[in-house]
């Protein structure tokens, strides 16, 4: 079942502010009280009474109650909270946001929808606002965070164009969340400058991994493909600056009718110069956002560039590189590809279809993004 990381149908039975609020989700009613004031307790339908202390209730089912501080009646698209997740009420909008899901691998926070490319197969069009409050969430939201959790995600628009927010943001991390890897999404042209990038390495995050796009080994292709003149060499700048800082850089390659042609000469590039990057991800298309409206111009059938995509990946691991193929269906790829295919998408939009029923390679293959509905290769079969 899909999941919906923000949806309405709230409701609430008792509330004592409209404002919005971040809190985490516990099912424990004996939670020591320190812990009850930024903590929702998700009631069980036969609790005879609601403890004191807690920020707010949380109810699955109506039920008589006295006339105290938050209750709330979830909606059925909150089924999947559970103790643990860290959550966004907003009484006034009727809405739970989940930024942070205790049970998930793919805990991944928006920081901004601004961005200094305009992508053609952006699947998050940047709009230019002021979207502070994105931040101000997450700030308040770290702190909640278990420090079992094992990977963050950051992304936007674009991450650095936060600034030193940004960086503060990874001393947060660094400071509630040591053993939790982060990975931030970004363009990496912000990091061509050198004291940028000199900051974001002295926060000496243990585990931080910046994922930054190249879509060709030559600059003018790059940059149309991102809209942004000169944006390949500021981000083949950022990538040494950060790499000089001892901060983790992985390469993404998204695959589509502007990218293919030169698959494989940007593998070669990639493996001459820029082999002291961490790992290579060559990855499918999500048709959201410019992807879908300008899907008839990007999209092409995996099964018809499997050629250059072999060649590619066999390039990057005779270089000794690390490389991984992202957002494809095992029944698409060669299969000499298939150990290097990994389940990338992320849960709350990962779906498989009526073809992969009775599959026995199912539980290996990365499926669907649920916004893949108009087009979808010729090539998915069921293996039996």
């Amino acid at each position: 079942m899909l999941v919906k990381l923000s949806a309405r149908g709230l409701r609430a039975l008792s509330a004592t502010s409209s404002a919005p609020f971040i809190a985490r989700i516990s099912e424990d009613p004996s939670l020591p009280e320190a812990e009850r004031a930024t903590g929702l307790l998700l009631v069980p339908e036969e609790a005879p009474d609601l403890p004191q202390g807690f920020r707010g209730y949380l109810l699955r089912r109506a039920r008589p109650i006295s006339d105290r501080e938050d209750v709330y009646l979830l909606g059925s698209d909150h089924h999947y909270l559970r103790s643990g997740d860290v959550v966004r009420i907003d009484a006034a909008r009727r809405s739970v946001s989940a930024l942070y899901r205790a049970a998930s691998r793919s805990n991944t926070f928006l920081v901004t929808e601004r961005c200094d490319n305009f992508c053609v197969m952006c699947s998050q069009p940047p709009k230019d606002h002021n979207d502070d409050w994105l931040v101000d969430d997450l700030e308040r939201a770290i702190p909640l965070i278990s420090p079992e959790a094992t990977e963050i995600g950051i992304t936007g628009g674009e991450p650095a164009l936060l600034g030193e927010r940004l960086v503060h943001l990874l001393v947060l991390l660094r400071q509630h969340l040591p053993r939790t890897s982060v990975h931030v999404l970004s363009n990496g042209r912000r990091f061509s400058d050198v004291s940028f990038a000199r900051a974001v390495g002295n926060v000496k995050h243990p585990d931080l991994m910046f994922g930054i796009p190249l879509y060709s080994d030559l600059p003018d292709e790059h940059d149309y493909v991102v809209q942004a003149r000169g944006a390949f060499d500021e981000a083949v700048r950022g990538i040494l600056n950060l790499k000089r800082r001892h901060v983790r850089v992985e390469l993404r390659f998204v695959i589509h009718r502007e990218t293919v042609g030169r698959m494989p000469e940007f593998a070669r590039f990639v493996a001459r110069n820029l082999t002291f990057v961490d790992h290579v991800a060559l990855m499918g298309l999500e048709p959201v956002g410019f992807a879908k409206a300008n899907l008839e111009a990007l999209w092409i059938d995996p099964v018809d560039y499997q050629g250059p995509l072999r060649e590619a990946v066999m390039t990057l691991e005779r270089a000794g590189m690390a490389v991984s193929i992202y957002n494809h269906q095992l029944c698409v790829l060669d299969p000499a590809l298939h150990r290097f295919a990994r389940k990338s998408i992320s849960d709350w939009k990962n779906i498989y279809v009526e073809a992969c029923e009775g599959c026995r390679r199912r539980d290996d293959c990365g499926g669907f993004f649920a916004s893949a509905t108009s087009k979808r290769s010729r090539g998915i079969v069921a293996t039996t």
